[in-house]
C-alpha cells in the first residue's frame, strides 16, 4: 500500500482495506435493496476499466467493486455520482459534495425483502421504508445495522440486526362473512402461532398470540378476514453476529406505527453520542446497551416519541446467544 495513503479517510470514504498491496474495493449503498437497472452500465464500467471485472453482492444488499487502484479514488468518486444523486439525494438525504464519494460509511447499507411491491405475504412497502429511515440517520459514523421484513416470516433475517423491523397487520373480522370453515384456524395451529380458535362456528382471535402475519386474511375464502389499513410493526432489538457473543434480536416495541419505528432508530444515535466508550476505535450498538442495561436504552430513545394507541413496549428484555467456552467439548 502506498505511503501516501490515509486509510482512515478511505475506509469513511466508503472505501475497503484489502489484503491485496495497493488495491481498495468501494462498497455501494443500495437503501431497501431496489437498484434501477439504468445503473448497471456504470457499474460494469467501473469494475471493468477501473476494477478487477468483479462486482460483489454483499449481505447486506450492497455491492462491492474490488481491485481498485487507491490513486483513482477521485475519479471513481465522480463516476458514482448518479449512483449518490438517485439513490441517495433522490430520497432527501443530505451530501454537501457528491463528487467527493460517500461521505461516510459506519452505518451500514439498510436491507429490505422485496416487500409488498412483489410478495403477497409483505404488509408493507420495505423499499419505502427503509429509504426513509436512510433519510433520517445517514451519513453518520456510528455502526448501526437496520434490516426490514414484510412479514414474520423475516425472509431478510432481521433478527440478526441491531434493529429489525417487522411488518404486521391487524386482521379485522367480519362475523357475517364467515363460513366456519376454519382453514385460517388450521393454518394459524400449523404454520403460526395458533392465536385462532372455534367458538360457537365461528372465529376467536387472541391478541396476546396474534403477531400480526396477515395469513388468516390470504387463507379466508369469502374475506371474513380483512386488512386493517393502519401499518403496524414490530421492532427487534440488538442481533448480531460476531465473535464475542452472537444472538438474535429480541422484541422491544410490538404494533408501533411507522412514526415510532422512525423516531426510535434515530434517538438511538443520541443514546449511543452519549454513551459509547471513545478510547475504544468503535464500539457496537448492542456492547453499548449491554454496558448500560436495557432500562436506559429504553428510556433514552423513548424520548419525545408519542407511541400510536395500542403500540407495546417490552418491560424487559433478556438477550440470550452463544459464549464459546472449551469446557464445552468433551476432548480436545
Amino acid at each position: 500500500m502506498a505511503h501516501d495513503v490515509n486509510t482512515k479517510t478511505a475506509v469513511k470514504n466508503a472505501y475497503r482495506i484489502t489484503k491485496v498491496r495497493g488495491k481498495t474495493a468501494l462498497r455501494i449503498r443500495i437503501p431497501g435493496g431496489c437498484l434501477h437497472a439504468k445503473h448497471f452500465d456504470l457499474l460494469k464500467h467501473l469494475a471493468e476499466v477501473y476494477g478487477d471485472g468483479l462486482v460483489h453482492l454483499t449481505t447486506r444488499q450492497g455491492l462491492e467493486i474490488s481491485g481498485l487502484d487507491y490513486a483513482g479514488i477521485p475519479e471513481i468518486n465522480r463516476l458514482i455520482m448518479p449512483l449518490l444523486q438517485d439513490l441517495e439525494i433522490g430520497i432527501g438525504v443530505e451530501i454537501h459534495d457528491p463528487a467527493k464519494g460517500y461521505p461516510s460509511a459506519g452505518t451500514r447499507n439498510i436491507a429490505a425483502c422485496i416487500g409488498s411491491r412483489v410478495c403477497p405475504f409483505a404488509n408493507y412497502d420495505t423499499t419505502s421504508l427503509a429509504q426513509r429511515i436512510e433519510k433520517e440517520i445517514y451519513p453518520n459514523d456510528y455502526h448501526v445495522k437496520v434490516a426490514l421484513t414484510g412479514c414474520p416470516n423475516d425472509c431478510i433475517k432481521a433478527r440478526m440486526n441491531d434493529f429489525g423491523i417487522v411488518g404486521m397487520v391487524e386482521p379485522q373480522y367480519d362475523y357475517q362473512r364467515c363460513i366456519g370453515c376454519e382453514a385460517c384456524v388450521k393454518n394459524c395451529a400449523s404454520q403460526v402461532t395458533g392465536a385462532l380458535s372455534m367458538h360457537k362456528g365461528k372465529v376467536k382471535r387472541d391478541k396476546r398470540r396474534c403477531i400480526g402475519c396477515g395469513e388468516c386474511i390470504l387463507k379466508c375464502p369469502t374475506a371474513a378476514w380483512t386488512r386493517n389499513p393502519a401499518k403496524f410493526y414490530d421492532i427487534l432489538i440488538m442481533g448480531r453476529t460476531g465473535k464475542k457473543n452472537p444472538r438474535i434480536a429480541e422484541e422491544f416495541i410490538q404494533w408501533a406505527d411507522e412514526d415510532v419505528v422512525v423516531q426510535v432508530i434515530k434517538n438511538t444515535y443520541k443514546f449511543i453520542d452519549e454513551h459509547i466508550d471513545k478510547s475504544l476505535p468503535k464500539e457496537h450498538i448492542g456492547y453499548i446497551v449491554d454496558r448500560t442495561g436495557y432500562p436506559v436504552f429504553r428510556d433514552k430513545v423513548l424520548e419525545g416519541v408519542k407511541l400510536n394507541s395500542g403500540a407495546r413496549v417490552a418491560k424487559h428484555v433478556q438477550w440470550g446467544g452463544c459464549r464459546y467456552s472449551s469446557d464445552v467439548f468433551l476432548s480436545d
